[in-house]
């Protein structure tokens, strides 16, 4: 396998993560489903974000009046600036945050539109990697004509002020360690690991670590917006970054301009309905993988008749080979596969269908020929792992925010065990690893200071939610949701794999999103794409 072959990736959700890719298509109009019975109740059930007064108050004032100051940043035909935003907003004179931000103004022809911010998700993705990676460029020629594409990193994330929690080595350690613990021992290793990975974040940044929430990165964004100048926040988000946007509109309706939420994140939910809802859709992911592989000549997991719950036995019966005897990778560091990072390496893969050959040959590599080279490279993508234990800061600043966000998941192991027939009913495969994962956040060093809460955004201009129907990773209930919670939205459905739709290959999408960025007109709401 060329392991110089990678997958482009956002992040999201509870605990775990997503990637991005492109692909192709088709579309036709039906009505939308939302959210009905007990889930809409449920939803009703939990307190409505508040929007924040139109007036900005005088003790922030200083920094909506900030000019961005331009400079080169490296990378052609991008320009970087530092602005400031309060580190604690309840109390602006108690410092400030750097924020890093970076742009590509609009190349023309026609009539600029202003600025548009684009976030990958995460938390913890790097808005301006992305931006200067992909969006900058990537994004349609139509777009970037009219728009400076413009990207800030969220506090504690990349360039703006990154939070750090473990060194390389140690990184390396807690990616290997045990999440299907067998015994009492295994599962006292695991917690020791979330509270050394705990540990670190709080001693790098015990100041930083109260002030990561999604609310207050929401919060950066308007004063980004006033200091570009835009009197409304154009924005493409996917993944978390649907939280983020939709966190915007629902503090600032009146500010919301065209926002795109792709691949949504229903906000209404905890920590373990998100964790759980996630675990099923990775089983949707795996379902359809699992039927693509039996048909294909090289798949190690059965032939064509073989069941999706039987590649699954076979998938299962290999991981717990690597529990007891990992197999070697020829890596440079001297780190074999482990079961858990087989299964990250799984889990990467599954997020992109243009992943899939990869992945094939990957486990082909791994279960018969005693290789986990390939495995071992989807997951130091996912782990945004470099040469020599060179760990982006992306899972620092992902545990950071979501267990700031949201009270954790799990407060025990004896809660996760109560658990975990639910999670393996989700997931035969994966549910019990990410039952565990989900006890990451009862060892933080900080409370949380969100919950779950509804997002109206009353009064906002319309807003693009959009949904793939066998997303892994944001589950397309969660686009049904979040639509059915924004007062304005406007749901737009792909019907296909994958994470997040924009920019997939899907004509039928792109269009629709573009006619929305550019024109300002949204497309019917419950369009489905295929």
């Amino acid at each position: 396998m060329d392991s110089r072959r990678i997958l482009r990736r956002t992040r999201t959700g509870a605990c775990l993560l997503a990637a991005v890719a492109l692909l192709t298509s088709g579309c036709s109009f039906g009505s939308t489903t939302r959210p009905v019975g007990s889930a809409a109740a449920a939803a009703e059930e939990v307190p409505a974000l508040t929007p924040l007064p139109r007036s900005t108050p005088a003790a922030l004032e200083p920094y909506y009046e900030q000019k961005p100051a331009w400079r080169d940043c490296g990378a052609p035909g991008f320009q970087c600036a530092t602005l400031k935003a309060p580190l604690d907003y309840a109390e602006p004179s108690a410092g400030d945050v750097r924020l890093a931000v970076a742009r590509k103004k609009a190349t023309g022809p026609g009539k600029r539109l202003g600025s548009l911010l684009v976030n990958p998700g995460g938390p913890g993705g790097s808005a301006i990697g992305y931006l200067q990676a992909y969006a900058g460029v990537g994004y349609p020629a139509g777009v970037r004509a009219r728009y400076d594409m413009v990207a800030v990193d969220p506090r504690g994330v990349a360039r703006s002020e990154p939070v750090e929690c473990l060194d390389g080595p140690a990184m390396d350690a807690y990616t290997r360690t045990d999440v299907t613990p067998d015994d009492a021992g295994e599962i006292d290793t695991l917690v020791a690991a979330y509270k050394k990975f705990a540990e670190g974040c709080g001693a790098d940044a015990p100041k930083l670590l109260r002030h990561v929430s999604t609310v207050e990165a929401a919060r950066d964004m308007d004063i980004v917006r006033a200091a570009l100048g835009d009197r409304k926040l154009h924005y493409v988000g996917a993944s978390y970054g649907t939280f983020l946007g939709a966190t915007y509109a629902g503090l600032f309706p009146h500010r919301a301009g065209r926002l795109v939420l792709d691949g949504a994140v229903d906000p209404s939910l905890p920590a373990r309905r998100l964790n759980l809802e996630q675990t099923a859709g990775f089983d949707t992911a795996f379902t359809a993988f699992a039927k693509d592989c039996v048909r294909q000549s090289d798949c190690p997991l059965g032939g064509r008749g073989t069941t999706p719950a039987q590649v699954g036995e076979r998938l299962k019966a290999f991981f717990a080979g690597l529990d007891t005897r990992p197999v070697p990778t020829g890596d440079a560091d001297g780190r074999n596969l482990t079961e858990s990072l087989a299964t990250m390496g799984v889990i990467a893969a599954l997020y992109d269908e243009s992943a899939w050959q990869q992945l094939r040959e990957a486990l082909t590599a791994a279960m018969r020929e005693k290789d986990g080279a390939g495995l071992l490279v989807l997951a130091d993508g996912y782990y945004e792992r470099g040469a020599g234990a060179d760990f982006s800061n992306l899972m620092f600043a992902n545990a950071a925010v979501n267990c700031l966000d949201l009270p954790p998941a799990f407060d025990s192991p004896d809660e996760v065990r109560r658990a975990l027939p639910d999670f393996r009913k989700a997931s035969p495969v994966f549910g019990e690893g990410l039952a565990w994962a989900s006890l990451n956040c009862a060892y933080w060093p900080v409370r949380a200071t969100g919950e779950a809460q509804r997002i109206e955004a009353k009064g906002a201009a319309p807003i693009v939610v959009v949904g793939t129907t066998r997303d892994p990773a944001t589950p397309y209930r969660w686009a049904e949701a979040l639509a059915g919670q924004l007062s304005s939205a406007r749901l737009l459905t792909y019907e296909g794999d994958g994470h997040t739709a924009y920019g997939r290959g899907s004509d039928c999408i792109d269009s629709a999103i573009n006619a929305y960025l550019l024109d300002g007109t949204p497309p019917t709401d419950g369009k489905r794409c295929s």
